[in-house]
């Protein structure tokens, strides 16, 4: 039996003795620690915060939302206060300016919102606009963007509405969606006269109700579920929308988590590689215990003691730190959030981030500290017997499964889905492996081809490389996949901020002009050819819902099983759709054939893009669409490949010519201008003579799409800055360790004539070795990454941003340079017999 009062005290001494690089091996894991920690505790106060202003984030008790106006409902009667809105897309203008922008209009009435507030500035803007007049609010975004005071006007449709107050917030909604569809309140009451709600205008209606408190809503609404459900009437609660949040932010708060866990991973190896130094050190101390009548057994008991301490240490403070931490990720996210997420200490989390500190630091020390099991009595006089090999120890290869287990059972903990586990877990073993596997081959290479012509002190820092003890593939591993995590979020934003831009390109159209109705094509058709622009493509748009699938309707799908059902947005969504016989660049036919009107009597052939219904849909299945209380029967004949990701009018279903040509339908035309100027001229020509047409500029699509990356790049950028912090700490960590086996080397080289300068050279050479290939090592996996998310996940080509690569590869080196500096300087400049005396 191992003596539990001996095996402390032997820890404790040599503790004190070690205590610098045992304190190094804490600092591996503090970092993930506290990422993983603060994003728990944020996560969990979210999670309180979303519970808590449930119905601020809707407004109300129950939300009714259709593409069509919502009459009279039998619930009407049960509410305390109702209030409605029609929202759509449409252009603005500011007269002082000419200068005009699609918006998001939303004509409101009643007191909408019944919970929270339109927040405004100034504070009466709110009451102001509900005091009756043409007065409007207007979103923030909108305000900056024009230079526009409250009190200016603005023209929407066609009246002209004075600016009541500036719209800071509105419940339920992000900064982000401010963003991409800034919003202009205006007064139901002047709907109508502003002429903008015409034929193929995409119009949600939406019905506001509030009950009497405590209410059961869910039990209220459920016998009129039935007919909302005939009529595509969406019901919205404050339970269905507290669990789509909370789903949400789950996700976020997930994947922030996965982020955080390998930053906790990149310490791991840190640890397991201090650990390996630490024990490789040991081996000579734990022979002579052996020749004591110490037990392999207890000896391991000592080393691993003196893990527990440290893992328990760097887990509390990694644990503070996050608690710490989380005070500032509701500012990081705040573009993000649709509530205010207030900071409380999470004990659960604090639980949390102190368990797993401890049990990974047990676990991946232990890789390398069961070799002191195979360490006999003979490796004081042989010490070559003192090491052991991984093929020749199943414990440390179970070990090795025990990490696997972990790091799948952590992210399913975290994803929920086994096959998303999988793979994460297949991620890290391939990144981790590729690296060790580079480490791997640059030290063989070194060592097999290493040229006995070059300079002494090149030689002498490239063998270090593979010298006893060298911490060569943990620091590939370690900053390799941190900076490969960081140029991969780098490269990834460039190219798609570079495919973004389209409309830079001479061959793209950057001007789109919809909901141009019948009468007005030819005019607006006559503006464009006046300014010598060319018309890209004309399109004419007729707007149906589906009705049946090989004879089942709604109600029957509904009745069916998951597996014998159609999807149900196929029945509720409502579709737009073209009519030609030819394909456009953006197209091509995998399935099928074109099949022109006649061709086949009177049936009528659609086209439909790959993949529409799932594995459901196959070529000859019948159709049935509502066309305007027309029904329409017609057959699938084709399938289409269409690149979504390309300017053009690319359409779900396409009909054959002739037989929508006399259907109710508006047009889309599309062009190219030579400049800002000019779009901003033809935009506010024929937004001023056609209000309810709605003109997009492109280049403004591309500067509000790059606003949005930036700011969920900046997300991830801080996410990622967890991991590039814990590489440092272990390339400080793993130099401070390998410190001593410098020390005995520069005092050989020392003793055997060389000077402080020469020493100092091959040092700083060594760094720039080991900087320079986990960067480099780095830098290509991103690349590898970088190229399938664009080939395989974008679709779009791989253009490797070379400026930012060699920007990141020399801020690594540089770093690593000088931190090898920093901690040599002090044995470099000391003579040999003063460091022997010190070291003695």
């Amino acid at each position: 039996m191992p003596d539990f009062a001996w095996i402390p005290k032997m820890a404790l001494r040599d503790f004190r003795k070690n205590i610098s690089r045992l304190l190094l091996f804490v600092s591996s894991i503090v970092v993930g620690i506290a990422a993983l920690v603060a994003i728990s505790s944020f996560g969990d106060n979210l999670t309180g915060d979303i519970d808590n202003q449930a119905k601020e984030l809707l407004g109300a008790d129950l939300v009714l939302e259709n593409n069509k106006p919502i009459g009279d409902q039998p619930i009407d009667s049960l509410a305390t206060l109702t209030a409605s809105e029609v929202n759509f897309a449409s252009m603005v203008a500011f007269p002082q300016t000419g200068a005009s922008r699609l918006t998001q209009v939303r004509a409101l009435e009643g007191d909408f919102p019944f919970y929270g507030k339109l927040e405004t500035i100034p504070e009466s803007g709110d009451a102001d606009f509900r005091s009756g007049g043409q007065k409007v609010l207007v979103e923030k975004v909108l305000m900056a963007q024009f230079d526009a005071q409250v009190g200016d006007k603005i023209k929407v449709g066609n009246l002209e509405f004075e600016i009541a107050g500036e719209l800071q917030g509105v419940p339920g909604q992000t900064g982000i969606t401010a963003t991409v569809a800034p919003a202009v309140y205006i007064p139901m009451a002047y709907l109508e006269e502003t002429g903008l709600v015409q034929y193929g205008s995409r119009v949600e209606y939406n019905r506001y109700f509030q009950f009497e408190t405590n209410t059961d809503v869910e039990a209220l609404i459920k016998p009129f579920e039935e007919e909302w459900e005939i009529d595509r009437v969406d019901a919205d609660t404050v339970e269905d929308r507290k669990r789509s949040t909370g789903r949400s932010f789950e996700n976020l708060s997930n994947f922030l988590s996965l982020v955080a866990f390998i930053a906790l991973l990149l310490g791991c190896v840190g640890v397991a590689s201090a650990v390996n130094v630490f024990v490789k050190e040991k081996l000579a101390s734990v022979a002579v215990l052996r020749c004591l009548g110490v037990s392999s057994r207890d000896v391991l008991l000592i080393y691993l003691f003196e893990i527990v301490v440290m893992g328990l240490v760097g887990a509390i403070i990694g644990s503070i730190l996050g608690t710490g931490l989380q005070f500032i990720l509701p500012a990081v996210f705040a573009e993000f959030l649709p509530v205010e997420v207030s900071v409380r200490i999470s004990w659960l989390s604090i639980g949390f981030g102190v368990i797993t500190g401890l049990f990974v630091s047990i676990l991946f020390a232990l890789l390398p500290l069961l070799k002191v099991r195979k360490v006999s009595p003979m490796a004081t006089l042989r010490p070559e017997t003192a090491d052991s090999t991984l093929f020749k120890d199943p414990m440390r290869w179970l070990v090795i499964l025990g990490i696997l287990v972990f790091i799948w059972g952590f992210s399913y903990y975290l994803l929920g889905q086994l096959d998303w586990a999988f793979g994460f877990t297949g991620f890290v073993v391939f990144a981790f492996g590729i690296l060790w596997g580079v480490g791997q081959l640059i030290m063989w290479s070194v060592r097999k081809f290493l040229p006995i012509t070059l300079r002494y002190t090149v030689r002498q820092s490239l063998a270090n490389l593979y010298r006893p003890n060298n911490q060569t593939i943990s620091l590939i591993a370690t900053i390799g996949l941190g900076t490969a995590m960081i140029s991969t979020l780098f490269f990834l934003q460039s190219q798609l901020l570079e495919e973004a831009k389209f409309a830079d390109k001479e061959d793209q159209p950057n001007l789109l002009m919809f909901d141009i109705q019948s009468p007005q094509l030819d005019e607006v058709r006559e503006k464009v050819l006046s300014r010598n622009l060319k018309i890209i493509q004309e399109v004419p748009i007729v707007t149906m819902q589906l009705n049946e699938i090989n004879g089942i309707d709604k109600r029957e799908n509904e009745e069916l099983s998951e597996e014998e059902n159609y999807s149900r947005w196929m029945y509720n969504r409502e579709y737009r759709v073209t009519y030609r016989d030819t394909l456009i660049e953006t197209e091509k036919i995998v399935e099928g054939e074109l099949i022109p009107y006649g061709a086949r009597g009177d049936s009528i052939f659609v086209s439909l893009s790959e993949g529409f219904g799932g594995d459901r849909m196959k070529i000859g299945d019948e159709i049935e669409f509502n066309v305007q209380g027309r029904p329409i029967k017609t057959y699938i004949g084709s399938f289409r490949d269409i690149k979504f990701n390309q300017i053009s009018t690319n359409f779900i279903v396409l009909f054959p010519e002739g037989v929508l040509d006399q259907a109710p339908k508006f047009h889309v035309i599309i062009t190219r201008t030579n400049n800002d100027r000019e779009s901003a001229a033809i935009q506010s020509e024929v937004v001023r003579e056609f209000p309810n047409i709605s003109v997009v500029n492109l280049g403004a699509i591309v500067e509000t799409l790059e606003d949005i990356l930036n700011k969920i790049s900046f997300v991830i950028q801080f996410m990622a800055l967890f991991s590039i912090v814990t590489g440092i700490l272990v390339l400080i960590s793993s130099l401070i360790i390998s410190k001593y086996q410098r020390m005995r080397e520069s005092i050989l080289l020392r003793t055997l004539g060389a000077d402080s300068g020469t020493v100092s050279k091959i040092n700083t050479l060594e760094y720039f070795f080991l900087g320079s290939l986990a960067s480099l090592s780095g830098i290509i996996l991103s690349f590898l990454a970088t190229w399938l998310l664009s080939v395989f996940v974008f679709e779009m080509s791989f253009r490797p941003a070379w400026g930012a690569a060699f920007g990141l590869y020399a801020a690594i080196t540089l770093l690593t340079i000088v931190l090898g500096w920093l901690n040599g300087r002090k044995i470099i400049n000391q003579p040999p017999m003063e460091i022997l005396r010190g070291n003695g």
